[in-house]
């Protein structure tokens, strides 16, 4: 991928999120949007993987067909909220090994504050996609990326449903090599650091908490 943003502007991908914007929307219709939206967001995360072949043999002839080549690829979630993105991306991609990073963000500061961190190994091998549906203030985010760098990654890509200008740009000061892709790029953040119009607080709406 060589654009910095990918807005995925699919048909599909922006009515799927109209619905999960709406406020009235149930958390069970909200969790099953969020992981329908997640099958089309991963369909072009992946778009430009690097490809081989191997021999086969259909049920008529032998054939040189084609597969997805190096070491299986790594999705890494942001606790909470990223398991919703995760759980439609790794439908996709079963193989896929899966890592964890618990964040959360001090509602004074908007820092993020680390709790856990469970990474794959070999990550230099292994494309890895870091899943969060919010790109908000970008904290969050940039942090769990240091963190997968430090574990020794070099091909990352960000997945999120939602962005806002002010977290694009605080990841591309940060980590301009890595790419983000996103079903809307919205308005702003409010003076909490809420994506707005956005759809709230993610995790809240997948989890029917408050």
């Amino acid at each position: 991928m060589s654009q910095h943003l990918t807005v995925v502007d699919h048909p599909l991908v922006q009515h799927k999120l109209t619905l999960m914007r709406d406020k009235d929307k149930s958390t069970n219709h909200f969790r099953q949007l969020l992981k329908e939206i997640s099958h089309l967001l991963a369909y072009e995360v992946t778009r430009d993987l690097p490809m081989t072949t191997r021999s086969i043999e259909t049920p008529l002839v032998e054939m040189d067909a084609p597969v997805i080549a190096g070491k299986k690829m790594a999705l890494v979630s942001i606790l909470r909220a990223g398991n919703g993105l995760l759980d439609g991306v790794h439908d996709l991609i079963p193989s896929a090994r899966v890592g964890f990073v618990g964040l959360y963000r001090d509602e004074e500061t908007l820092k993020p504050v680390q709790y856990y961190c469970k990474l794959p190994t070999a990550l230099e091998d292994r494309l890895t996609i870091v899943v969060d549906p919010m790109l908000a203030t970008g904290n969050s985010s940039v942090a769990a990326i240091d963190l997968v760098k430090e574990k020794g990654a070099k091909n990352i890509r960000f997945l999120c449903l939602l962005a806002a200008p002010e977290g694009v740009a605080r990841m591309k000061e940060a980590h301009p090599d890595v790419p983000i892709v996103t079903a809307s790029l919205d308005e702003r953040l409010n003076e909490k650091g809420y994506i707005l119009p956005g759809l709230g607080d993610a995790g809240d709406r997948m989890f029917g908490t408050k």
